[in-house]
């Protein structure tokens, strides 16, 4: 038995965990339910009027979609516990198959405007004023992409206008081809990123020990670092959270301006023929990001508060 002062750290992340997988579970139904009253359906997205109602009502039991709607959730829920998500409604393949496809490449998109949103945010949330962070978090990712692109693309020239990378092909093999993109999607949620730590930001750099540390001469990359950096590390784990599992979302209008086929552009075209398998699966995917990283966060937190 676990006591001292281990045991409230350790309750900490066990209450973290049951929070977790409870919303988890939430957003499940949340996504099920929401796909499941698209207007339509996928059998009839794809017979375009040209199918008798008798032969409709077939295809649609043939699919299962002729059952009530709790039972196609537990069915659903119970093919996700374990590992299987469904088959695709307009293709018939596995939706984890379709999913793997493109997730590389979102994957590599999402990585990148990360590694470059981190220390946009880090700087603008050591800024002062909050005017920067305020306006770019404020424009809108099509608004940033066009101007990107007329500038780098149209005017400069420095890199291709569109990405047209095929389908399942590695991202990492052009790298040019993501400039844009990634910057598109960077530079919004870095701007974001620094408007939700800049208050944790400030706050800690107005403790005693970090003033201190500033009297005493120590480099402000150092201060940063070492005094600030330890206390903002789990509010810095939760924004990093929510801004991935919006970069997946937000990939959607990116990979369409772009021509790149990732998980973007499969939930636009999976939302327009009603292919709800595959669109629960894109969406519960980003929201496992945000759970996931929340956790770590909610963990984090736990330890830094022990020490």
């Amino acid at each position: 038995m676990l006591t001292g002062s281990g045991a409230p750290a350790l309750r900490a992340v066990a209450r973290a965990v049951v929070r977790a997988a409870g919303v988890l579970a939430g957003t499940a139904v949340v996504v099920f339910a929401a796909t499941a009253t698209l207007p339509a359906d996928a059998i009839a997205v794809r017979a375009g009027g040209r199918v008798d109602p008798a032969e409709l009502d077939g295809l649609r039991a043939a699919a299962g979609l002729d059952r009530p709607l709790p039972e196609r959730f537990l069915r659903w829920a119970g093919g996700l516990l374990t590992g299987d998500p469904g088959r695709s409604l307009v293709t018939g393949r596995e939706v984890a198959e379709v999913v793997a496809e493109r997730a590389g490449t979102t994957t590599a998109l999402v990585l990148a405007s990360l590694a470059v949103a981190a220390p946009v945010a880090a700087v603008l949330a050591h800024r002062r004023g909050a005017a920067p962070a305020a306006i770019g978090s404020a424009v809108p990712p099509v608004v940033t992409a066009i101007g990107l692109a007329t500038l780098l693309a149209g005017v400069l020239h420095w890199v291709p206008p569109v990405s047209l990378l095929p389908v399942g092909a590695s991202a990492w093999t052009r790298p040019d081809l993501l400039v844009l993109p990634v910057l598109a999607l960077a530079l919004p949620t870095g701007a974001y990123a620094a408007g939700q730590l800049r208050g944790a930001v400030e706050d800690v750099a107005a403790r005693p020990f970090v003033h201190d540390a500033v009297l005493r001469g120590v480099p402000r990359h150092v201060v940063a670092l070492r005094y600030v950096g330890p206390f903002v590390a789990a509010p810095a784990l939760r924004v990093l959270a929510v801004t991935a599992g919006g970069l997946i979302a937000g990939s959607t209008i990116v990979e369409t301006l772009f021509g790149i086929a990732g998980l973007g552009e499969l939930l636009v075209g999976a939302v327009a023929t009603r292919d709800v398998p595959v669109v629960s699966a894109v969406a519960l995917l980003a929201a496992a990001v945000v759970v996931a990283g929340t956790l770590l966060a909610d963990v984090v937190a736990a330890l830094v508060a022990r020490r």
